[in-house]
């Protein structure tokens, strides 16, 4: 899949910067341009292909949720804004994602994996974006094996290799397809297509095995009976 075009829209000089960072950390991501309010968002859009837009709210003259609301072939859009008020109204017309100011790197990344999923040929394989080592990691979702919860990390296995990511283990599973994955542990979750035994309190992989937690047996051989 090409990269998604995207411009930025903000009023605050500091708050556009923060964005901009993020999209050039982002490999799935290009900055087309960087607006400070809505009129010069609107002639950019007259102007270019845009696929995405991140979007403050809060903007003097024009809202940026009016703006949105105004256009007739409107790309994806992801607001930002200091105000959570605006959640229910950002959600109405179909946004993305909503962002409250100060969002980390890696809630932007869940963010833009929520684009990239939507934008998404069925074609093609999916990949998610992880933020690890100072670094953003775009990795291919079939070459994921299993997940480790470890604290405020998850260690994601892939492809023979790891990372570890800075998030809770639920947010990572939201992430990720629920017919791919399974949570069969309370530290573990796995590909569906990795398992191979399951024996006892053991799951046999091919990667190797884990422990199955009596909580979670009953929902995880619901999963695999054909």
């Amino acid at each position: 899949m090409k990269q998604l075009r995207c411009i930025v829209v903000d009023d605050e000089p500091s708050s556009r910067e923060i964005v901009e960072c993020y999209v050039n950390d982002c490999p799935q991501l290009v900055l087309i341009g960087s607006c400070k309010n809505a009129f010069e968002a609107k002639q950019m859009l007259n102007e270019k292909d845009i696929d995405l837009l991140f979007l403050d709210i809060n903007m003097p003259k024009l809202s940026g949720m009016m703006f949105y609301k105004s256009l007739i072939h409107a790309p994806m859009v992801i607001f930002t804004t200091a105000y959570p008020q605006y959640a229910v109204e950002g959600f109405e017309v179909n946004a993305i994602d909503y962002l409250l100011k100060p969002f980390s790197i890696e809630r932007f990344l869940k963010a833009v994996n929520k684009a990239v999923a939507y934008k998404q040929d069925d074609t093609e394989q999916k990949y998610i974006l992880l933020k690890a080592d100072k670094k953003v990691h775009r990795i291919l979702i079939d070459d994921i094996t299993y997940l480790m919860a470890l604290g405020d990390y998850v260690k994601v296995f892939y492809a023979d290799k790891h990372i570890m990511v800075h998030s809770t283990f639920q947010d990572m599973l939201d992430q990720l397809d629920a017919n791919k994955f399974i949570r069969v542990h309370k530290s573990y979750a796995v590909a569906l297509d990795e398992i191979e035994v399951i024996e006892g309190a053991k799951l046999i992989m091919k990667s190797g095995e884990l422990p199955i937690g009596g909580s979670y047996r009953t929902a995880l051989m619901n999963k695999i009976k054909p």
